[in-house]
């Protein structure tokens, strides 16, 4: 007999060999329908598979993480059983899930796939699922595996097989198809009762552009239709919020070809907001005691090569730059951190200095390929709201707390209310994959995880997604529209400060090595604004807005009167502007809503005479007359 596990505590003894498929059986047969996966000992493994020993188990449904992950993994090879049955000869990629589906990257020969495609790969997909075959999962050799590749004529299979060493070689099984996939699987097709096909792309094989451009087909399944339905409003609800679009509609940034890609052009709008979001985080730092510093865009290469940078970013890095001198290289900097090690480095540090906290809104550039970039999301150049703090291993535990609290309060102000924290500590049966001594992680982890603890964080903790260095904590938030996105992040790093030989003297007058923690809450202003247009469609706080106030006279002899508000509003640090276009003032006012200004001040003959504004609020309409010095009012409460 073997003891199981559950979450809740409660331990069961069943048969060794007993899977978690009958496990969930024996408990009722609604909860085996339900289940999709399991987690065993923290692997998520198919519910067919023979557990032999004493385990912690949980069984994962749709809403548990790797449940629909599994669900989509599968869908993947079901759209490949339906790819194979409708396009002979197709050979196969990879096809993973992903955050909101699942794609497999092929390749048709001279097909071209396009969206007409769509309705058929989708009725065979619906054919084949309600075949109701199962997924087969059988271990086999490298010459097994290597002939089977081979004589189905797949090299894109026969090149992974190749760099798998024998005995981890595992084939999954379903109807008429064979791939090679180490799972987990879902326990059969039957189970996916709604499918869409949304996209397709082209995929360099392997991420290589001197390699084959694959299809990738992008797709998303659902075990019920209501839940299609749902995803595919929300989908509709995203395009509306893409924030490339609205980047554009609003004028805050732009690309240019000749800057190159990947490069984005802040204009005035964009500028204005991003300053906003500067000064608001630099205020609440220099209220907790960081130091502002600069550092250079570039640096030299065994700056990064001492830091670890240049082996972990040396192929995601623009090319060396070269200089007269023979021998000497820089580069753009990837990172911020190893500049800020140095000006640690620039004098004598005592413990009665630290914690020291230096504070930059560095801009770092790192090589993303072309079909990687995706408007101010991906980009090749970008400003982090970064800062490092150096302490002792004594102060790590406040600090972690102070970052915590400091994350806390950017996504508040800025309308994240629904957020959760991932701790992602080292993998304890893969020590050799980290630096540094047992003591320092342990010390670390309990720092990460008791802070969390004590601030009240809703978390998960993740086993082996801890960084080579140390362990972090990553904020989850949910959009407006239920999308959940990592934002900020905090890392506890025992490995720069030993590669750099940091040092401080301590209250026994002897040498030691601080601790360093990374932390940003923003991540990237780029990265961060692209999320902050989707979740508010374009509709900032009055606070953030570029521009807060247009004033519309309703015809030019009104002009000179709406400059003259205009100027006691800006006297007032408003930010405002006169739409003194010849127009109408219903087409006025549907571009100022369409520009997703805040407020609107009608300027006519009526409102000169009395000494008042007609005002209108996006999204609320008419708010009635106002005196500009009540206006005024309401503008600076509503901004404090």
């Amino acid at each position: 007999m073997i003891n199981i596990t559950f979450p809740d505590g409660n331990v069961r003894q069943y048969e060794a060999g007993t899977s978690a498929l009958d496990i969930a059986k024996s408990i009722s047969h609604g909860l085996a329908k339900s289940v999709l996966a399991a987690k065993v000992n923290g692997e998520v493994v198919d519910l067919t598979l023979p557990i032999q020993e004493d385990a912690e188990l949980a069984l994962l449904k749709w809403d548990d993480k790797g449940g629909a992950s599994t669900f989509w993994h599968s869908s993947a090879h079901l759209l490949a059983e339906a790819l194979e049955a409708l396009y002979p000869g197709v050979k196969f990629g990879i096809g993973p899930s992903i955050d909101n589906g699942f794609y497999y990257d092929v390749d048709l020969g001279d097909r071209v796939l396009s969206e007409k495609d769509f309705a058929a790969i989708e009725k065979k997909m619906k054919e084949l699922a309600k075949s109701g075959s199962t997924f087969d999962r059988s271990e086999v050799s490298k010459e097994e595996a290597l002939a089977y590749f081979t004589e189905k004529g797949d090299n894109y299979k026969l090149e992974l097989i190749n760099e798998l060493e024998d005995g981890t070689i595992t084939f999954y099984k379903q109807g008429n198809f064979t791939d090679l996939c180490k799972g987990p699987h879902i326990p059969g097709t039957s189970g996916i009762k709604a499918i869409k096909i949304l996209s397709v792309a082209g995929a360099y094989w392997r991420g290589d552009e001197t390699r084959k451009q694959l299809t990738r087909i992008y797709g998303v399944s659902f075990p019920k239709a209501s839940l299609l339905e749902e995803h595919l409003n929300m989908l509709e609800e995203a395009k509306k919020r893409d924030h490339r679009k609205l980047g554009a509609e609003l004028g805050l940034f732009s690309f240019s070809e000749k800057v190159g890609a990947g490069l984005p052009l802040w204009l005035p709008k964009g500028t204005m907001l991003r300053d906003k979001l500067e000064e608001f985080l630099k205020r609440e730092q220099m209220n907790t005691g960081y130091s502002p510093v600069i550092t250079p865009h570039i640096g030299k290469k065994e700056l990064y090569v001492t830091s670890g940078h240049y082996e972990k970013y040396g192929e995601d890095s623009f090319q060396p730059i070269q200089t007269p001198r023979e021998g000497e290289e820089f580069l753009l900097k990837p990172m911020n951190c190893p500049h800020h090690c140095e000006i640690f480095k620039t004098s004598p540090r005592s413990y009665k200095e630290l914690p020291i906290r230096f504070s930059e809104f560095g801009t770092v550039y790192r090589y993303e390929q072309s079909g990687e970039l995706h408007g101010l999301s991906r980009v090749r150049g970008f400003t982090q709201d970064d800062a490092h703090i150096f302490c002792t291993p004594d102060q790590l535990k406040v600090e972690f707390m102070k970052v915590i609290d400091l994350v806390k309060l950017v996504l508040d102000k800025l309308g994240f209310e629904e957020y959760s924290a991932q701790i992602s500590l080292r993998d304890p049966d893969n020590k050799e994959k980290y630096i540094g001594s047992d003591e320092n992680w342990e010390k670390a982890e309990a720092a990460i995880i008791e802070a969390a603890a004590e601030k009240g964080l809703q978390t998960v903790t993740e086993l082996g997604e801890a960084a080579f260095y140390g362990p972090k904590l990553d904020f989850m938030v949910k959009d407006a529209i239920g999308r959940q996105w990592q934002m900020g992040t905090i890392q506890v790093d025992y490995n720069l400060p030993e590669r750099f030989e940091l040092e401080y003297i301590g209250s026994d007058n002897q040498k030691h090595r601080p601790v360093m923690i990374h932390r940003a809450p923003f991540g990237s202003f780029e990265r961060f604004i692209s999320l902050l247009i989707e979740n508010t469609a374009g509709k900032f706080p009055l606070w953030l807005a570029p521009e807060q106030v247009v004033i519309l006279p309703i015809s030019e002899k009104f002009s000179d009167y709406a400059e003259k508000i205009s100027n006691e509003l800006k006297n007032n640090d408003i930010r405002c502007s006169v739409d003194v276009r010849n127009e109408k003032i219903g087409r006025k006012i549907r571009d100022a809503e369409v520009g997703k200004i805040p407020y609107m001040v009608i300027i006519g003959e009526k409102e000169i005479e009395n000494e008042v504004l007609s005002v209108r609020k996006q999204g609320h309409g008419d708010l009635g007359q106002l005196t500009l010095s009540d206006f005024t009012t309401q503008l600076i409460k509503e901004i404090n």
